[in-house]
């Protein structure tokens, strides 16, 4: 999955991941009640995200439906950003991560047995 998916799409899929397939009237609704956003706009994303591949769309009623995962988004997000920010290396992502915040005990052990699974 090759999609880049800029802020106001994901805004558009979360609603879409969270209720499931929707009429796009009612995508409409739900983000003019979250952040305020109109017709037009949610209606705009809509159509970039179908342009994408990200969403499909049936009729009647121009039902949404998201073609995409959260987790595939995540893992592209995740990739992008150990190539963008850390030169390809998942190790110093996580050493970052890891040297800019306090962890519990419970999170060391969760932590320890994530990598034990990958070896």
């Amino acid at each position: 999955m090759d999609i880049k998916l800029f802020n106001s799409e994901l805004k558009v899929m979360e609603v879409l991941w969270r209720e499931g397939d929707l009429p796009a009237k009612r995508v409409s609704d739900i983000l003019k009640e979250e952040i305020g956003w109109n017709m037009n706009t949610t209606y705009t994303v809509i159509k970039k995200c179908i342009a994408k591949g990200a969403i499909s769309r049936s009729e009647p009623k121009f039902i949404c439906h998201a073609e995409i995962s959260r987790e595939e988004v995540r893992r592209y997000e995740t990739d992008e950003l150990i190539d963008k920010m850390y030169g390809g290396s998942a190790d110093k992502l996580v050493a970052s991560l890891l040297g800019n915040r306090r962890l519990t005990p419970e999170e060391i052990r969760n932590l320890k047995k994530m990598v034990e699974e990958l070896e």
